[in-house]
């Protein structure tokens, strides 16, 4: 999938990007404001998660249960200094439970990620708009 979108086009994305998801770890990867977070909410929203989605920044994982009592993890590792901090909050145990897992700054952890993954590359462009990417 290679796309340009608008915001107001984020639902289509979203469940194209749930459509095109080979694995249920999304690996999300784009400069500060690019529309990570803002992606995330809106696929959580389409999975029809329970509570409101935010950005899991300090807390660096946030559940979430959908109406059909499937989990979501929304991470955040930008705070992220080194990969023992994902280790000591017990990475594995999210990652290999065949829930969702929507991952923001996988940079940051990337040697403890699973091979299977979807690799998400957002850019901003010109014109406001954006492109995605799944890998």
């Amino acid at each position: 999938m290679n796309k340009t979108y608008s915001l107001d086009q984020l639902t289509d994305v979203a469940k194209e990007v749930i459509e095109n998801a080979q694995h249920k770890i999304l690996l999300f990867y784009g400069e500060m404001g690019v529309g990570k977070t803002t992606l995330i909410k809106e696929i959580c929203t389409v999975l029809e998660i329970e509570d409101i989605a935010h950005s899991p920044t300090f807390s660096l994982v946030n559940e979430y249960q959908t109406k059909k009592g499937e989990i979501v993890y929304h991470f955040d590792f930008y705070r992220i200094e080194d990969e023992n901090e994902a280790l000591d909050m017990g990475i594995e145990d999210y990652l290999y439970t065949n829930h969702w897992c929507l991952i923001e700054w996988p940079e940051n952890v990337k040697n403890l990620l699973p091979l299977e993954t979807v690799e998400i590359h957002i850019s901003l462009l010109e014109d406001g708009k954006r492109n995605i990417q799944l890998k």
